[in-house]
């Protein structure tokens, strides 16, 4: 039943080339037209606080910052949580491409896997964990350690469960590359 963050790190293989937007592709502005616009009937579609994107807009870096690192590594956590294996293939890129080159499968088979050893009591607390910021180790603005202690949820994880992480500042964003 445990999920250790080899078996999760090294159980995907997928990396961060695949969340690259084709920045180039913009719509096209419409043409001037003289007619008058009807107001939307429909509800703004957000009207809670803004949910931060799971990747840099645009062509624009992710800030180099400790908070974007937590806010990266909760994402995964979530992620988790949901068997959202885009997402959790996303954030883990590196440290899985680590792994497939040594022979484990990608990321989209072998995830099937880790997301059966977790819990169902498990997966609903990563759903909403966070992390400690006082506990989060910077090495630099560029590897950031999230140890398991810094990870806050309902639920009892131990270094066997779901392990700590480094995460790194890679092609403009925070990537996991490495698990212990």
């Amino acid at each position: 039943m445990a999920v250790s963050a080899g078996v999760v790190l090294v159980a995907c293989a997928c990396g961060p080339e695949k969340a690259k937007e084709d920045g180039s592709a913009k719509p096209s502005q419409p043409s001037v037209s003289t007619s008058t616009k009807e107001p939307s009937a429909a509800p703004p579609a957000h009207t809670g606080p803004e949910k931060p994107s799971a990747a840099p807009t645009g062509n624009q870096p992710a800030p180099r910052t400790k908070e974007r690192a937590i806010q990266r590594y909760e994402q995964y956590l979530h992620g988790l949580g949901r068997e959202d294996i885009d997402t959790v293939c996303e954030v883990a890129g590196p440290g899985a491409k680590k792994a497939q080159d040594q022979g484990f499968g990608p990321c989209t088979s072998t995830y099937v896997i880790v997301f059966q050893m977790i819990s169902p009591e498990q997966k609903k607390a990563l759903q909403t964990a966070t992390v400690d910021p006082q506990r989060v180790v910077v090495h630099s603005l560029d590897k950031i350690e999230m140890p398991l202690e810094a990870v806050r949820t309902s639920a009892t994880f131990t270094e066997s469960d779901l392990g700590s992480y480094t995460l790194e500042y890679l092609k403009n964003d925070y990537y996991i590359t490495d698990g212990k």
